[in-house]
């Protein structure tokens, strides 16, 4: 998996000039293991997307439409991922693994306001078990506004 990450991230420097900004620094802050500048420019990323998007739409009052959003931009990265990940207690929207480590991400959509049933999930289904023997896991509960369209709750926890 190293080498295809490192092929996708030399390919993208060529193709592109250079590594574009915002993925570099999510990349980076995945290297980091730092949380609070991964939540910062995934924020950032989502308030990108245009309003016009959302017109007469109601797709951002669907959990699968931020997954995908998720999905896309850390494909993009050539992160190890696995999407509906299975366990023996249900599963894991979004697990990602990279330099030993492997974050957990459940996605929820509110109205409002953050309700902190994301990480709760996380922790209550017992996700990390699965990968507990392989290095540190943060789990990462991330809810999104139906009303504001982005990133209203980014809870972590490392187990």
């Amino acid at each position: 998996m190293e080498v295809k990450t490192s092929l996708n991230a030399s390919l993208l420097a060529a193709l592109s000039g250079g590594r574009p900004r915002a993925m570099g620094a999510v990349y980076d802050a995945l290297l980091a293991n730092d949380l609070a500048a991964l939540r910062d420019v995934l924020h950032a990323f989502i308030a990108s997307i245009p309003h016009d998007w959302h017109r007469n739409n109601p797709i951002a009052q669907y959990e699968g439409y931020w997954a995908s959003v998720f999905y896309s931009y850390f494909a993009s990265l050539g992160v190890e991922m696995a999407l509906e990940d299975a366990t023996n207690h249900g599963r894991i929207d979004m697990a990602l693994r990279l330099n030993g480590h492997t974050w957990l991400f459940e996605f929820k959509v509110v109205e409002l306001v953050p309700e902190g049933k994301a990480l709760q999930q996380l922790q209550d289904k017992g996700y990390a078990d699965k990968y507990r023997a392989d290095g540190p896991v943060h789990l990462i509960g991330v809810e999104f506004s139906r009303e504001s369209r982005n990133i209203v709750g980014f809870e972590t926890l490392t187990v």
